[in-house]
């Protein structure tokens, strides 16, 4: 049951009748309590609404093409409330916050709809029998499940939840109706690396090929961890025996099933010192958004933008300088991007700046997760040309303001410089450099 907060003009609904302030009961007879009923049952060729209109039950007949949309708009996109992390993981991100920040930074969401609509990661200790049930009828997938271990006991210790080892069986209920698994591993040290991080691979392999794809990414440790449970972060020859033990277990898996299945982040391979894999590594790059490839993929993408850089020359205008702020993780990676393109194009000039994470501490060294704070500080005074180009990472999600609440605007005042945010799309970061003004 949601309320109808606005009829489109002209649209479907509205030539039916319907009305803002209705409050939505039915479609064809189904209870729509949220954006994922209403989506799947709407997509009849002929509809029926049922709807209370003050004290009256009306019904409104709607025929349409099968996923043709009717016009319709709610007080929020799900239609619902987000559904909240009932977990307490000892690696929690939103726990190591400094206090302070906006509000919305410490909701910690645990939503599979979320994971369905927007590609979040969930832990499944919200969801029920029937959950998982609607889920396999309506054919939601993929779902991105953040497991972390596959011995419950394990899970337990880890997720603070007494449900969170019970609910493993979902992911074999998930797998056997065909629903793909997209899965995410955040690895602590002393806890769920070495043989249960073998364990937890021969269980999540046995899943395939619903389960399509595994990341395995180091819990990121803030300055901020008084109180919280003892966590330290991997030391480079750490890193270098963890990929080679998700290495050697992706390549038996690529011998069986034809996938390697099992992926280091990019963030081990950086702190390692080792080199990136190449492009054919990824199989497609299906962790891409969990940081697997990422780097990679960029670099790919600029070589095979280059193979055409005479229509970038059409707009680029020499001489030009222009700076880059990113953190240290992916430093010498955009370093290298930036000489690769200053070899290109005579006359440009790139500032390439590695900016220290003060405000979360150093040991945070992605680049998004810089703050403006840290960016004014460390580059005012330094020589940036005619603009700054930062991770639109840094930005949320409407693109106004940083982590720490300066907006772009804030920073550009005190750089005495444009700023603009760039993303990893190799088209966009090879156009920001050479022409945004």
């Amino acid at each position: 049951m949601v309320t109808i907060t606005d009829v489109l003009p002209k649209s479907r609904a509205a030539r039916a009748g319907i009305r803002s302030g209705d409050i939505l009961l039915s479609i064809n007879g189904h209870e729509i309590r949220d954006v994922l009923d209403y989506r799947f049952y709407l997509t009849e060729r002929d509809v029926t609404l049922s709807v209370h209109r003050g004290p009256e039950l009306l019904d409104f007949h709607i025929r349409k093409q099968e996923y043709d949309d009717i016009g319709l708009d709610f007080e929020t996109p799900l239609m619902d409330k987000k559904h909240s992390c009932e977990n307490k993981c000892v690696f929690c991100f939103i726990d190591q916050l400094p206090k302070g920040m906006r509000q919305s930074l410490y909701f910690k969401d645990d939503d599979s709809r979320l994971s369905f609509l927007h590609g979040n990661y969930i832990t499944l200790t919200n969801l029920k029998k029937e959950d998982i049930q609607r889920i396999i009828d309506m054919h939601i997938s993929p779902v991105n499940v953040s497991v972390h271990t596959t011995n419950p006991e394990l899970r337990v210790k880890m997720m603070k939840n007494k449900r969170s080892g019970e609910v493993l069986g979902y992911l074999d209920m998930l797998a056997e109706a065909g629903i793909t698994l997209c899965c995410q591993i955040v690895l602590c040290k002393g806890l769920n690396d070495g043989e249960e991080l073998d364990r937890t691979m021969r269980d999540l392999a046995r899943l395939a090929p619903a389960m399509e794809s595994t990341s395995v990414v180091p819990a990121g440790l803030t300055k901020f961890r008084d109180g919280l449970f003892p966590l330290e972060s991997f030391t480079p020859e750490e890193c270098t025996a963890i990929i080679r033990q998700i290495e050697a277990f992706g390549d038996r898996c690529k011998e069986t099933c034809g996938s390697r299945l099992f992926y280091p982040s990019d963030e081990f391979y950086l702190t390692a010192g080792l080199p990136l894999p190449e492009d054919d590594f990824y199989e497609g790059y299906p962790q891409i958004e969990n940081g697997v490839g990422m780097l990679t993929d960029m670099r790919t993408g600029v070589e095979w933008e280059l193979e055409e850089a005479d229509r970038y020359r059409e707009k680029f205008q020499a001489p030009r300088t222009v700076s880059i702020a990113t953190g240290y993780a992916a430093y010498n990676h955009i370093r290298f991007l930036s000489e690769r393109l200053m070899k290109e194009f005579s006359g440009l000039t790139i500032h390439v700046y590695p900016i220290e994470n003060r405000f979360f501490g150093e040991k945070i060294t992605v680049a998004g997760l810089l703050t403006g704070k840290d960016m004014s500080e460390q580059l005012l005074g330094r020589e940036l040309g005619e603009c700054l180009l930062f991770p639109s990472s840094t930005l949320r999600a409407e693109g106004d303001v940083f982590l720490d609440d300066m907006t772009p605007e804030e920073l550009s005042r005190i750089l005495s410089v444009p700023v603009f945010p760039c993303s990893s799309d190799p088209a966009e970061f090879i156009g920001s450099i050479l022409c945004r003004k």
